[in-house]
This record gives structure tokens, sequence and C-alpha cells, in this order.
């Protein structure tokens, strides 16, 4: 499994480069001995640091966790036993190898963009709001996947909403993470899609 360890405003010895790479490696050989990559990043933001790590563990399967502390060893091993949580509390679902899993592999490529919000010019004039300015553009891939694997991916991920294509009647979906913690689910029958 390949590892990027990366700082921004902050120096990332060996000693720390080496604890991250050990506690990830030992980590993902509980859980998926064939992890594809990990990236954590160390930022600091005023006083404390950020630890972001990043995990792929399969095809279309990511993993997220992140956490601040004083120390870049303490933010780093929170967030590496939230990972682990999220890890160990979906394996069951992660490693079924036994379900066909025929209706989730087709999957549907769909554009997505990356809108800059409306701001001022320098002249002080407004943009105008049927010519938003594109950031970013590319490729997604929204998934066939039942509603229960919907939401795992979010949890997984966490992510605050995540849109997937129904296997059940091939409706797209959408899963999301309300403000009272529970999450909500947006249902479109393919003849709405």
């Amino acid at each position: 499994m390949q590892i990027t360890v990366t700082g921004q405003q902050i120096d990332v010895g060996e000693a720390l480069r080496l604890h991250i790479e050990d506690a990830i490696e030992s980590t993902t050989e509980k859980y998926f001995s064939d992890a594809i990559d990990a990236t954590v990043v160390l930022s600091r933001e005023s006083f404390r640091i950020r630890a972001a790590i990043s995990m792929h563990v399969g095809r279309g399967i990511h993993v997220r966790a992140h956490e601040e502390a004083d120390d870049a060893y303490a933010a780093f091993d929170v967030a590496l036993a939230h990972l682990a949580k999220r890890l160990r509390r979906n394996k069951r679902r992660l490693k079924d190898h036994h379900r066909e899993r025929e209706n989730t592999t087709l999957a549907t490529n769909t554009p997505e963009y990356v809108i800059a919000p409306q701001s001022e010019d320098d002249d002080g004039f407004e943009t105008a709001a049927d010519n938003p300015i594109i950031i970013a553009e590319n490729q997604t891939v929204i998934e066939n996947l039942t509603v229960s694997e919907a939401v795992m991916r979010l949890d997984l991920a966490d992510a605050p909403a995540f849109v997937f294509r129904n296997s059940k009647h091939g409706g797209l979906g959408v899963v999301y993470r309300r403000d009272d913690g529970n999450i909500g689910w947006i249902d479109t029958p393919e003849s709405e899609a």
C-alpha cells in the first residue's frame, strides 16, 4: 500500500512519518490486506494541529477521518481511531464477497462541476447570475447501490451527501447527513430521473 504523508505549515519529521506509516499499515491489515493507498495531511490551524486521513480501500470506496489536537501525534492517533471505527463498523459489508454484485457494477459517468460563489469584481460590479465561473470540471461515477450501501459509503467518506443510482428501481437517490445527526434520503423513481 502506498502511504503519502505531507505537512502544510508544519515539518513532518522522520519519527512522525514512521509512526504514521506503521500505524496505518497495522490498522489496514486488520480490515483490508489489499488497501490501495492512504494520504495523511498534517496542517497547522492557529495553535492546533489538524490531521486528515484519506484511505482508498477498494473500487470506489474511500474512508476519511480528521481530528485536531495540540500535538501532531495525538491528532493523528485520534483521527486514525475514528477511521478504524468506521472500518470496523462496516467490515462485514465491505468484505462480503459471496453476494451477487452484478447490479452494482453498472455505473453512470456524469460531469461534475465546482462553481465559484458570486462575488464582486475589482470594478465593484457583481458577476452576472446567469454566467457563473466554473472552477473545476471532471467526470464522476454514479454507482448502482442499495440505500444501505449508499449510507455506508456516506459514513465511510465522512461526507455531507452521497449521490447514487438506486439498484432497486434505477432512479437517482441522495443520502445526506441532517443537522440533527440523522440520515436523510431523497429518492426519485426511474420515470422521474
